[in-house]
C-alpha cells in the first residue's frame, strides 16, 4: 500500500479501491475471530461445563478456522458446540479463499516477471532485435525449421504476451549493450533487426559485442542499403521493393523456348493451381504432373519462392505455379485435370498495368523488360503516373485499358484497397492475370476469393527470407527465364530419361530427346549415341550445364 504521510490519509475517501478492500477484509477477519473467541469461551463454560481461559479459547478458534487441529478440547458433547465448531471450520475455509483473492494472488501479480528465466541455453542462435511486422509469423517459421532464437522486444506487454505463448522472447532495449547481453549476443550467429531509424545504433552496439555476427536488416527504402552496408549490415532488404520486383517478374514470362528447339513438339508452360483446383492440398509427388510418363516437372513457385525442381513433399496450394515441359498434346491433356493452365505470354507483349507507385510499385516497373509496355496508376500526381485516379473505381481501370492488358500488378499500401481493386478488376476483365501484394498474411486467402491469381504476403516472404539466411543460403530470387535448350546427349548415353532426371540438385533437368527427327519424352526411353537431349532450367543452371 502507498505510504500514508499524515492522519488525513487514513480517511476512507483517501484510500484506493484496493486499500479499501484490504481494510474491510482485515476488519472483518478480526471481528469474526473475536466473535468466535467470545462464543467459544462462553460455550465451553456454559454448555460443556469445561471452562477455558480467553487465550485458550482464542487458540482453539485459530486452530479450527485454519484447519490445523482442535487441541485437547475435542470431542464436544453438546449439539450446539458441535454445530458451532463446524461453523468455524466452514468459515475458515471461506476466509482462506478470500485471503487468496484479496492478498496472495494480487501480491504475485504485482511481482515483476523475469522473462529471461524462460529462455533455454543459447549458442549459435539468432537474435531478433525488434520486428515491425507480424512477429509470430517470423517466429513460427524459425521454430518450424528448429532454428534457435531470442526475440528482444522493447514493448513489455508484447514481450510478455509472446513469452506466455511459448516463444523465446524477452523485454529490453536492443540499443543497450546490457539487454543484448541478456540475449546472449556474444554467442549468436545472426542478428535480425527491423527497427527503422534505430537500426544503425542497434547494429553497431551488437557488433561491438560480437564482431563475427552476420546481420540482416529490414529497411523501408532501397536508398538506405549503401549506408547500412557501411555500418556492417551483410544484407539489407526492402520488403516492398523485393515483392514488387517478384510480382513484376512473375507477371512477365518466366519461361522461354530456345529458337533451335521445335516449339510445336516440345513445350514448356506454367500451370497455375487455382483455388478450385482438384489438386489443392495434394503432394507434388502424388500429382498427375509428377507421375506423367511424358511430362517433366521442371520447377514450382510456392508463395513467391522458386524451387527448381519442386520437392515431391511440397503441397500444392492455390498460390502454386508449376512449370512443366513435354509434348504440347500431353500438357493440353493434363491441363483440364489441373485447371488453370496459362499459355506463354512472351509472344504477346500486351501492356501490364501497375496500381500503386510506392516503393513496391516503382520496383515492379523497373523490373519489367524494356519491350513490355507498362501503364501505371496512382492517386498522387507527385509520382507521375500514367493514370491519376483511384484504382478501385471502374473509370480508372477502363482508362488504363485493363481489358486489353495481360496482367495487373497491385501494390497499393492498404490491404483493404488492394482487395477491392482486385475484385473490381476481375469484374471488368475476367481474363486478366491479377497479381497482388498484401501486408497481412491472413489477407492472402481473401485476395484469392476476391479474384487474384497470385498473392505474396510481405510477412511470409520476410519470414522465409530470414529462415533461408540462417542456413547461409540466399532465398532464390526469381530468375528472368526458365529456358528449354537442345544439348549433346553423349554424357547420358546408356541411361534412361528417368535416370538422367534423378539428380535434383543441379538446377536443370532433362525433358526428352530427339532421335531421327522424332521427339521422345517417355521416362523409360534409353538415350543412345547420336541422340540430342532437351534440357530445361534457369539461365545460370544451363550455363553450368553447357560447361559440363
Amino acid at each position: 500500500m502507498r505510504e500514508l504521510r499524515n492522519l488525513d490519509d487514513v480517511h476512507p475517501r483517501n484510500l484506493t479501491r484496493r486499500q479499501h478492500l484490504v481494510l474491510v477484509y482485515l476488519i472483518g477477519l478480526v471481528s469474526i475471530v473475536l466473535l468466535f473467541t467470545g462464543l467459544y469461551y462462553w460455550g465451553m463454560r456454559s454448555l460443556e461445563d469445561r471452562p477455558r481461559s480467553i487465550f485458550q479459547a482464542f487458540n482453539t478458534v485459530i486452530e479450527t478456522m485454519t484447519t490445523t487441529g482442535y487441541g485437547a478440547d475435542s470431542p464436544w458433547l453438546t449439539p450446539a458446540m458441535n454445530v458451532f465448531v463446524a461453523t468455524m471450520q466452514v468459515t475458515g475455509v471461506v476466509i482462506g479463499f478470500i485471503t487468496l483473492r484479496v492478498l496472495v494472488i494480487p501480491l504475485f501479480e504485482r511481482t515483476p516477471l523475469n522473462l529471461d528465466d524462460r529462455l533455454s541455453i543459447k549458442d549459435e542462435h539468432v537474435v531478433v532485435a525488434e520486428y515491425q511486422r507480424d512477429t509470430e509469423v517470423l517466429l513460427d517459421e524459425l521454430e518450424a525449421l528448429d532454428i534457435d532464437y531470442v526475440l528482444l522486444e522493447s514493448d513489455e506487454a508484447e514481450a510478455k504476451r509472446l513469452s506466455d505463448d511459448g516463444y523465446q522472447a524477452i523485454n529490453g532495449d536492443p540499443e543497450e549493450r546490457a539487454d543484448l547481453d541478456r540475449a546472449s549476443i556474444e554467442k549468436a550467429s545472426l542478428l535480425i533487426t527491423d527497427a527503422r531509424d534505430r537500426t544503425a545504433s542497434i547494429v553497431l552496439t551488437a557488433l561491438e559485442a560480437n564482431e563475427d555476427l552476420r546481420v540482416i536488416s529490414f529497411t523501408a527504402s532501397t536508398r538506405r542499403k549503401a549506408a547500412l552496408a557501411e555500418i556492417g549490415v551483410d544484407r539489407s532488404v526492402a520488403p516492398h521493393a523485393l515483392i514488387g520486383t517478384r510480382l513484376a517478374e512473375k507477371a512477365t514470362t518466366p519461361i522461354s523456348v530456345d529458337s533451335a528447339v521445335e516449339s510445336k513438339t516440345v513445350a514448356i508452360r506454367e500451370i497455375l493451381i487455382r483455388r478450385d483446383s482438384p489438386l489443392h492440398g495434394v503432394r507434388v509427388g502424388d500429382s498427375p504432373l509428377a507421375n506423367h510418363p511424358n511430362l517433366t516437372l521442371v520447377a514450382g513457385w510456392f508463395d513467391g519462392e522458386l524451387r527448381l525442381p519442386a520437392s515431391p513433399d511440397d503441397r500444392l496450394t492455390p498460390n502454386t505455379v508449376l512449370v512443366v515441359a513435354g509434348p504440347e498434346s500431353a500438357i493440353d491433356d493434363v491441363s483440364s485435370e489441373v485447371a488453370g493452365i496459362r499459355s506463354p505470354r512472351l509472344s504477346t507483349r500486351a501492356a501490364v498495368v501497375v496500381a500503386g507507385l510506392g516503393e513496391g510499385g516503382t520496383a515492379a516497373v523497373e523490373a519489367f523488360p524494356e519491350d513490355v509496355p507498362v501503364t501505371t496508376i496512382d492517386e498522387s500526381p507527385d509520382v507521375d503516373p500514367d493514370i491519376i485516379g483511384d484504382v478501385t473505381e471502374p473509370e480508372t481501370l477502363h482508362a488504363a485499358k485493363i481489358s486489353d492488358a495481360s496482367a495487373l500488378v497491385v501494390t497499393v499500401d492498404d490491404d483493404a484497397t488492394a482487395l477491392l481493386a482486385v475484385a473490381m478488376a476481375r469484374s471488368i476483365a475476367p481474363d486478366v492475370e491479377i497479381l497482388t501484394r498484401v501486408s497481412d498474411t491472413e489477407k492472402a486467402s481473401a485476395a484469392f476469393r476476391a479474384g487474384a491469381d497470385y498473392v505474396l504476403s510481405i510477412q511470409q516472404v520476410c519470414a522465409r527470407l530470414v529462415a533461408a539466411e540462417v542456413y547461409g543460403e540466399r532465398m532464390m530470387d526469381p530468375v528472368n527465364q526458365i529456358r528449354l535448350v537442345r544439348g549433346d546427349a553423349v554424357p547420358f548415353v546408356g541411361e534412361s530419361l528417368i535416370d538422367a532426371r534423378r539428380d535434383t540438385e543441379r538446377g536443370w533437368t532433362v525433358v526428352g530427346l530427339s532421335r531421327n527427327g522424332t521427339i521422345y519424352t517417355d521416362e523409360q526411353t534409353t538415350i543412345e549415341p547420336g541422340d540430342e537431349i532437351f534440357v530445361a532450367g534457369s539461365d545460370a543452371a544451363l550455363r553450368e550445364f553447357k560447361k559440363q
